[in-house]
């Protein structure tokens, strides 16, 4: 649904703002928000830009934007980078969801770039340590005026949240029960960003210029934002922990610096595993919203089959992925029936003209990004074709190891203590479930 020029200048005239607005571009849009550019004129006549973030309509959550506008000016306050909020709201005809509109700020977010860019080769190494400044910085905000936010355990909503999406997991158990286990000593509460990672972040050549994305902001352990930059899937694809940018040690140096005290590695290694639990128990609730029809959406769909990279994300964390579960075979294709080329061959012809002929096509970054998903997609259907019905085989294989027949029991038997979750023939058990999937979903992963 478009987003009204008209009805944004009225949102930005009743805090005094007078402008004309002279376009609106949609971003590329993440899984739970919209975000769009907007252009505009003052009165003086010269132009300038602003960011409007808002639900997707008919989705609101009108509670969570007014406290993510509380901690934006909050953070500001405490010296952390941030855009200045324009206005915010619950609702407005022609915007139609709760928003909020802020500064546009100029800088690079994307992960690769980040890693690659010559123009930033200066300022890279520096990062993971400025990062834990502003942490630091963040972490001792005066926490008057923040009752909005949530302060609940983490880990008992992380699993009230699984336990209400009715899906039965193995990966997740052990997750649960490593964590239970494991848990440090609580730390006095903070103001917590929740998703603060590569990819919210807007930096230049001199540094971090913006922390974004604060939907996710309440009340806790300030470790579990340090964990969360740290999990895997926001490396995207670097060997560096902190972000694919830097090490832990960096990170925590500079968190020391700012807040006068360091967490331990343990502690912090126990919020990275829970985070890499959170982020695959998002990934599950994320793609039920597309597969229970409440959304119709092809990046929540595409999510549901990367469900199980994280899942090895996790695996592998716990140190529960051994050679002999990640050297399944290769997908290869078959032979078939019909002459070539195959299905397979086909949907690869297919992805690979999107891909090439796509961004020509497209007219915003949404569509391309929706094209590139789109031929992500077509690709794994091709591998699960050549796959056949091999997977089947190697799943019921590797179920009767620990002498289950279906993953639901599996799962049941380690959430209630009947198979332990320690026993190495379980924990090879569940890897060998994610790497079979793996192969068809993500084959780079598995260096294949």
């Amino acid at each position: 649904m478009a987003v009204s020029s008209e009805r944004v200048e009225q949102a930005l005239a009743t805090v005094g703002i007078s402008v004309t607005v002279t376009g609106i571009h949609r971003l590329t849009a993440g899984a739970s928000r919209e975000t769009f550019l907007i252009d505009y004129r003052l009165p003086d006549d010269t132009s300038d830009r602003a960011v409007l973030r808002r639900d997707p309509p008919g989705h609101g959550q009108a509670d969570r934007m007014r406290a993510e506008a509380v901690c934006l000016r909050a953070a500001l306050k405490s010296n952390v980078p941030v855009p200045q909020v324009l206005c915010s709201g619950d609702d407005a005809p022609g915007i139609d969801a709760p928003f909020l509109i802020m500064d546009y700020v100029a800088g690079e977010t994307l992960p690769r770039k980040l890693q690659r860019d010559p123009e930033l080769a200066a300022i890279r190494p520096r990062l993971a340590a400025e990062f834990g400044r502003i942490l630091g910085r963040l972490h001792r905000t005066p926490l008057s005026g923040l009752e909005i936010l949530d302060d609940s355990d983490p880990l008992e909503a992380l699993e009230a949240t699984f336990r209400a999406q009715g899906q039965d997991n193995p990966t997740v158990e052990i997750g649960f029960r490593w964590l239970r286990h494991n848990q440090p000593n609580s730390r006095p509460i903070t103001l917590v960003h929740g998703d603060f990672r590569v990819g919210n972040l807007i930096i230049d050549a001199n540094g971090v210029q913006a922390v974004l994305d604060w939907e996710l902001c309440h009340l806790g352990n300030p470790i579990e934002d340090l964990g969360w930059l740290c999990v895997p899937a926001w490396r995207f694809g670097g060997q560096a922990p902190v972000g694919g940018l830097g090490e832990r040690d960096a990170l925590l140096d500079g968190y020391e610096q700012e807040a006068g005290w360091r967490p331990s590695d343990e502690e912090l290694g126990w919020w990275e595993i829970f985070g890499t639990l959170k982020w695959l128990v998002l990934s599950i609730f994320q793609s039920q919203r597309h597969l229970s029809g409440a959304e119709h959406s092809l990046e929540l769909a595409a999510i549901g089959r990367r469900v199980c990279e994280f899942e090895y994300d996790l695996l592998d964390s716990l140190g529960m992925i051994d050679d002999v579960a990640a050297a399944g075979p290769a997908v290869r294709a078959g032979a078939g029936a019909y002459r070539r080329p195959s299905l397979s061959e086909i949907l690869e012809l297919v992805a690979e003209t999107i891909t090439d002929t796509g961004p020509a096509l497209a007219d915003d970054a949404h569509q391309r990004h929706q094209l590139r998903i789109a031929a992500n997609l077509l690709r794994i259907a091709g591998r699960e074709v050549d796959a056949g019905t091999a997977g089947a085989g190697e799943l019921a294989t590797a179920l009767a190891s620990a002498d289950c027949e279906t993953e639901a029991q599996l799962a049941e038997s380690i959430r209630t203590e009947t198979l332990d979750w320690a026993d190495p023939t379980v924990q090879r058990a569940v890897a060998a479930t994610v790497v079979l999937r793996l192969r068809v979903s993500n084959p780079r992963r598995l260096g294949a």
